[in-house]
């Protein structure tokens, strides 16, 4: 079995077919004296979007959103790992081609908009990758 990720959150939209749920900042900021100050306490709810639910559930219903551990590493691979070879990789071979330094630091950054670009076109496939279970606050 999986490990698994759980948060809890807020139920925000209901329809027939998805269920969005803003998940509950948990931080030590509600405690704490100079949250006023702070720019960590300005830190914004996320919002998840779940397909496949079984149950009745309300808006405004305090949920669990479970997640497999799995899921995390890939979207952490894909957003950050991935790009981050790709920049390297790129500037790498730029420089070993004898390009200039600005031109391969352009290169290496502009390698980035075709592959977010790519990552937008397959968003609703990612979406089905990415799935999470909502059970009923205990």
């Amino acid at each position: 079995m999986s490990e698994q990720i759980s948060h809890t959150g807020i139920i925000k939209k209901l329809s027939d077919k998805t269920i969005i749920v803003n998940i509950i900042n948990e931080s030590a900021c509600a405690s704490c004296h100079a949250k006023g100050a702070c720019s960590a306490a300005d830190m914004k709810d996320k919002e998840v979007e779940i397909h496949s639910f079984e149950g009745d559930y309300t808006v405004g219903q305090h949920v669990t959103i479970v997640g497999k551990t799995v899921q995390g590493f890939k979207a952490l691979f894909l957003g950050y790992l991935l790009p981050f070879i790709i920049v390297l990789s790129i500037l790498i071979i730029s420089t070993a081609l004898n390009a200039s330094e600005s031109t391969s630091g352009l290169l290496a950054l502009g390698s980035l908009i075709p592959y977010y670009f790519v990552l937008y076109l397959f968003r609703n496939r990612l979406k089905k990758t990415f799935e999470f279970e909502i059970k009923p606050l205990e």
